[in-house]
């Protein structure tokens, strides 16, 4: 592995551990160059994905693209990281499960809603105000009251 410090070609490993439950590997590493310490993780990757986007672009499948997106919506939020990496981990075996090379960005976008709908409804409203791109106040309103999460019996004033 490449020391992202001084860009020396190997490093050593140091110590190494199970992750996210059983799902990956931690290894601490070393520069015998520069000395710099180091994380990595080592995941199994069973197929390469492909994400068809809307504009018909594609690109291949970035669980760390996945992983931002989502750290955005619970940016602030009471939700543990472990949690929040266990329903990453949770929907990169789906994906991965469905035996498809090549999906179109929805299916991810769903699988995404579902996860944060259960998991908190603020990084559900969030992920959604992004993800269905509301154009207007009404659409975004609309869709809350259809979800049940608008705001009901306050005065009208």
């Amino acid at each position: 592995m490449r020391c992202p410090f001084c860009g020396h070609p190997e490093s050593q490993v140091k110590d190494s551990r199970p992750s996210d439950d059983g799902a990956a590997i931690r290894r601490r590493r070393s520069c015998p160059e520069c000395g710099g310490r180091f994380t990595t993780f080592e995941r199994v990757q069973l197929r390469e994905i492909t994400i068809l986007k809307r504009s018909g672009r594609r690109t291949p499948f970035d669980r760390d693209k996945l992983a931002r997106s989502i750290a955005i919506a619970t940016r602030k939020r009471p939700i543990e990281p472990d949690r929040i990496e266990r329903m990453i981990s949770q929907i990169v075996r789906q994906l991965e499960s469905l035996g498809e090379t090549e999906l179109p960005s929805s299916v991810v976008g769903e699988m995404v809603m579902k996860q944060l709908k259960a998991l908190d409804d603020v990084a559900y409203v969030r992920y959604a105000s992004v993800y269905r791109d509301f154009r207007e106040a009404a659409e975004f309103a609309t869709f809350l009251g259809r979800e049940g999460l608008s705001e009901s019996g306050e005065d009208d004033r």
